[in-house]
């Protein structure tokens, strides 16, 4: 059995597959919006134990062929050390088809298109990567520490390595009052970075949370659901990419599940909004079955 420290958290597409906690926390962990890892000290685990927990899981489920690298962001590690990560998983999972991790654009900024190379062909293969929002302001406000032209210089040179992004934005994130400037600088963003999937999802502030994130505010109105669909609407109607999208908005915060390619099915995805609208709260997924 392992040991797991929690807090732990991976994406939903991970449920069902092997994770392997190769850091604790987050290196950043700055994010006002954020509460998953203020409980925890960003600490690489030694390459040992990590090796340990690995053989010990490849010995239970020896047929696994999806692992996810917790915490935070394991794209922080030194390239050797992952490297050695991403080695022992191939020799202990002999049908290992995926390793995914949350990453940060300081992440992938932090190393060269070789060391990236360099993980991709050791098996890395997709990053789950939080954009947020594409506005300027707003990324100083939630102290995300990059602006949108590192972002998309950091989606650049994922896509060069060949490694998959799954990237999401977060829906009424800049309130009523920065409401427009968040949607069309987050759609350039997308349309200027090639990124595989996208997920919107809305605000969600805990308590925990809640007072550092307001504080960037001079005014924070937040939107109603019927709000949020109209920014998502917008981000649709807006978005070009310069490949393919596949995107959805099945997160459990949401009010309104979407699924499809982008920019392919957009004009569908919009009908589905303006069908949502045109009902109102009725056509919108309970409160109390939503959450983050």
């Amino acid at each position: 059995m392992i040991d797991y420290s929690f807090p732990l958290y991976r994406p939903p597409a991970e449920a069902d597959n092997i994770i392997i906690q190769a850091t604790l926390g987050c290196s950043h962990n700055r994010c006002s919006f954020c509460t998953m890892y203020k409980t925890k000290r960003y600490t690489i685990r030694p390459l040992n134990e990590v090796c340990r927990e690995i053989e010990a899981l490849a010995h239970t489920y020896p047929n696994a062929n999806k692992v996810f690298l917790a915490d935070g962001d394991a794209l922080a590690l030194p390239t050797d050390h992952l490297a050695k990560l991403l080695r022992l998983l191939k020799t202990s999972f002999p049908r290992l088809t995926r390793v995914s991790l949350y990453a940060t654009a300081q992440n992938f900024l932090e190393k060269s298109i070789d060391e990236l190379k360099e993980l991709r062909a050791g098996g890395l293969s997709l990053a789950y990567f939080g954009i947020e929002t594409g506005s300027d302001a707003l990324l100083s406000k939630i102290d995300k520490g990059v602006n949108a032209d590192q972002m998309i210089e950091a989606l650049r040179r994922a896509h060069e390595a060949n490694i998959k992004i799954s990237a999401t934005v977060i829906l009424g994130i800049g309130g009523i009052e920065y409401t427009r400037e968040h949607i069309h600088d987050t759609a350039k963003l997308i349309n200027a970075a090639p990124i595989t999937y996208l997920s919107t999802l809305q605000l969600g502030l805990e308590e925990g949370a809640k007072d550092r994130f307001l504080k960037a505010f001079d005014s924070f109105t937040p939107l109603n659901d019927l709000q949020i669909l109209h920014e998502q609407r917008e981000l649709l109607s807006l978005i070009n990419p310069p490949q393919k999208i596949i995107f959805r908005s099945n997160h459990a915060s949401n009010a309104l599940h979407l699924s499809g390619t982008l920019p392919k099915d957009s004009k569908k995805l919009m009908a589905q909004i303006d069908d949502a609208l045109r009902v109102g709260e009725g056509a919108l997924i309970p409160k109390w079955f939503r959450g983050f």
